[in-house]
């Protein structure tokens, strides 16, 4: 029963393939490894890959300059960045001043020495002359050198300069107006150098230390001390004194002047004969040890002193 059934399935469909190709309308079916052929030698489809793209168009786009501002763009940047501009501005113009002029080693002084503020240290740096410092100086260091002279030119145009120190340098001459331009100095440091003569120096002195030089009553400038109110400290020890150079300030508080020729004082050195009720309050510290002077000779030079000097009795 189920074979007989097989049969007729099987013969129904080989009636209905029959008509179906006797009808003539069914398409030829294709064999895909010919199709595979036709597509691998078709001329239409034979070309080169990178034929296809210019690369000379990429090259012209990478190596295109980029366009210039304009002067309108650059009006507009400074106008959006106003601190920039105006801070390059402010560099320009204070990169002279900040570094002054150049020294006869053809370096800007800022630039050999250090400066820090108003203060200038060219301290151990080989210097055989000042070297030109900015305006706005206030304190000069030039100490351990080999300076021989300080020249009317030194400190020419330097009205702020407040203090020089030139400690253990060769300094052996100072022309007469070397520090006169300085109304304002208050502090000289001559220490350890070879000093014989001391010029006239300005009324707003200080502080004056020239020990440890040659100097001689001889080589100071007469009554060199006379008008200089604020003067409160003296040191002339280790020099070749022979008297000490008078008339002192009331101001002074501090006077050495051991280690020199000093053999006499006179009763005006630091009192006032004519006026016994004259005291000098502020003189404390007086340094005569190490002269050939015996202080005890000398009494009534010592009556309006708080304090008795120190010497050799």
């Amino acid at each position: 029963m189920n074979l007989s059934l097989r049969w007729l399935t099987a013969l129904a469909l080989a009636l209905v393939l029959v008509l179906v190709l006797g009808s003539g309308r069914a398409a030829p079916v294709e064999d895909p490894e010919d199709e595979l052929l036709d597509l691998e030698t078709d001329e239409d489809l034979d070309f080169n890959l990178y034929d296809t793209f210019d690369y000379n168009d990429l090259d012209q786009e990478i190596e295109a300059p980029a366009p210039e501002a304009t002067v309108e763009e650059e009006d507009q940047s400074h106008e959006e960045n106003p601190q920039t501009s105006t801070a390059s501005n402010t560099l320009d113009s204070k990169a002279p001043d900040l570094f002054g002029p150049e020294t006869g080693l053809g370096m800007p002084t800022c630039l050999l020495c250090v400066c820090l503020g108003g203060s200038v240290y060219c301290d151990d740096s080989d210097l055989e002359d000042i070297p030109p410092l900015p305006k706005d100086t206030t304190h000069f260091y030039g100490r351990f050198n080999k300076i021989e002279r300080i020249k009317n030119t030194a400190f020419m145009n330097l009205n702020k300069l407040l203090s020089v120190d030139l400690t253990g340098n060769d300094i052996s001459e100072i022309d007469a107006a070397a520090f006169g331009p300085l109304t304002l100095l208050q502090q000289l440091v001559l220490a350890d150098n070879d000093v014989k003569m001391l010029p006239e120096l300005p009324r707003s002195m200080r502080l004056i230390d020239l020990r440890n030089n040659k100097l001689k009553s001889s080589g100071i400038h007469l009554e060199v001390f006379k008008d200089m109110s604020e003067l409160e400290r003296l040191y002339l020890s280790d020099n070749d004194l022979d008297y000490i150079p008078t008339p002192l300030p009331l101001s002074l508080q501090v006077l050495h002047l051991q280690n020199n020729n000093i053999q006499s004082l006179h009763v005006e050195t630091f009192c006032n004969s004519h006026d016994p009720t004259f005291i000098r309050p502020r003189l404390e510290d007086i340094r005569l040890d190490g002269n050939p002077l015996n202080i005890h000779l000398f009494a009534a030079a010592y009556s309006c002193l708080p304090r008795l000097p120190v010497g050799t009795p």
